[in-house]
């Protein structure tokens, strides 16, 4: 039930792309520079943040994994907090708002309040990081088909084994988020449902930006490699054929410091 409360303002829950700041889109960077505050998160390009208006209200809102920071229901509350004093709100988030990036929860905020608001979709790092690592999610002759799961699952959530079925079996490539501190329980789960020792696997690191690292190996070896490496968040995981097209189609060479690994 929306709130009885009039609100003037407009939220827009903006994706600012994977990290380059040229991945904007075009409609993001016009609201953004339009905003009278802006609500943004750890992974948004510094580029792109210094596109506001000089006079705009900055918040950083950026989360974290194993670090002291806002929570979840602080975030909602300060959306709905500027609501009454601005009259144009962006929530800039990494990627895109509703690819694992809680956007969905905080619309459900917005509407409950009864404040108007917009999704400016983005580019998701799960196209895009493997796009400039060189990996194809789909290609005739490797993979038809695509998932992208989430590694960091809600923890009120019962354990469905059945759903890891579902994701091991029935897509040929597959994209983790948030994965980096559970390699070995998904490779586990992955053997467990069917996936050979030997399918290739390929980790980004920081995809598209200047510090991009890709590290590729199989599932038998791909936990031992980032350990190896101290391979720490963010960072995505492909799995799956088109992996070794990477070899043949690799054409962003960052910076000569980037360093792509490969476990034979």
């Amino acid at each position: 039930m929306n709130s009885s409360k009039v609100y003037l303002a407009k939220v827009y829950l903006v994706g600012a792309g994977p990290g380059d700041p040229g991945l904007l889109t075009v409609k993001g960077r016009d609201v953004l520079q339009a905003a009278d505050c802006v609500l943004y998160d750890y992974l948004v390009s510094e580029a792109i943040v210094k596109l506001a208006r000089a006079d705009a209200e900055m918040l950083f809102v950026g989360k974290q994994g194993g670090k002291n920071c806002i929570t979840q229901e602080q975030i909602h509350e300060l959306l709905v907090a500027k609501a009454q004093q601005h009259k144009t709100i962006v929530r800039l988030k990494g990627g895109d708002p509703f690819i694992f990036g809680r956007g969905g929860e905080e619309a459900e905020t917005l509407a409950a309040a009864g404040i108007a608001f917009e999704i400016v979709p983005g580019v998701s790092a799960g196209i895009a990081a493997p796009a400039y690592a060189g990996i194809p999610l789909t290609h005739r002759g490797y993979s038809s088909s695509v998932a992208f799961v989430t590694a960091h699952e809600n923890p009120a959530k019962t354990p469905d084994e059945a759903r890891w079925e579902r994701i091991a079996t029935n897509a040929d490539t597959l994209v983790f988020f948030m994965g980096v501190g559970r390699i070995a329980q998904l490779v586990e789960e992955l053997y467990a449902q069917g996936r050979a020792p030997n399918t290739p696997v390929a980790v980004i690191r920081w995809g598209t930006t200047p510090q991009q690292e890709v590290f590729v190996s199989d599932l038998e070896n791909i936990a031992a490699l980032m350990n190896s490496h101290d391979v720490k968040p963010p960072a995505l995981i492909v799995v799956g054929e088109v992996v070794r097209l990477r070899d043949q189609l690799q054409w962003f060479f960052p910076s000569p410091q980037t360093h792509a690994a490969t476990s034979n």
